[in-house]
């Protein structure tokens, strides 16, 4: 029985000590843990919170990415637009170029050939025209003896002296 009899001392000697600690835990749990608790429920809704609004700017980033872009391929669709429209008007300008100057070119030939053909014509009637004129010539100078050739050949017969 001692041995309960110093137990019921000792558990009487620890009423004052289990009586401070469960004042030290209530002020502790008060006066420490609750703020400290209160804090940290704070800062991890801040964080959420925080987070959250940083998954919304980045959708929202995202979204006006995807906007600008799509603007992006909309203005560089209209410039490529306009500039095959302004290209498609230089190549019909250079075409109806091409084509005007072809056309002079082939007037100017034809003009040409027109006034080289008038020659030709007027060059030959001048040329027949003289003909019988040449033809004389030709002939009064076959025929006619020279001077120095007694043998009466004509200068068609060489000049060998007569030697058949």
């Amino acid at each position: 029985m001692d041995i309960l009899k110093q137990l019921a001392e000792l558990f009487i000697e620890s009423i004052p000590t289990i009586i401070i600690l469960l004042l030290f835990y209530v002020l502790l749990k008060y006066t420490f843990f609750n703020p400290l608790l209160r804090v940290m429920d704070e800062r991890k809704a801040r964080t959420e919170g925080a987070r959250r609004a940083a998954d919304e700017a980045q959708a929202a980033a995202r979204e006006k990415m995807q906007a600008y872009e799509e603007a992006l391929r909309k203005a560089r669709a209209a410039v490529l637009a306009e500039q095959d429209t302004v290209r498609r008007g230089i190549l019909d300008e250079r075409a109806a170029q091409a084509k005007d100057a072809r056309a002079r070119a082939i007037a100017q030939v034809q003009a040409e050939k027109d006034a080289i053909a008038k020659d030709v014509a007027t060059a030959r009637g001048t040329l027949e025209a003289s003909v019988p004129a040449l033809a004389a010539e030709m002939v009064r100078r076959l025929i006619v003896v020279r001077p120095g050739n007694n043998s009466g050949s004509s200068p068609l017969q060489g000049s060998s002296g007569g030697a058949r």
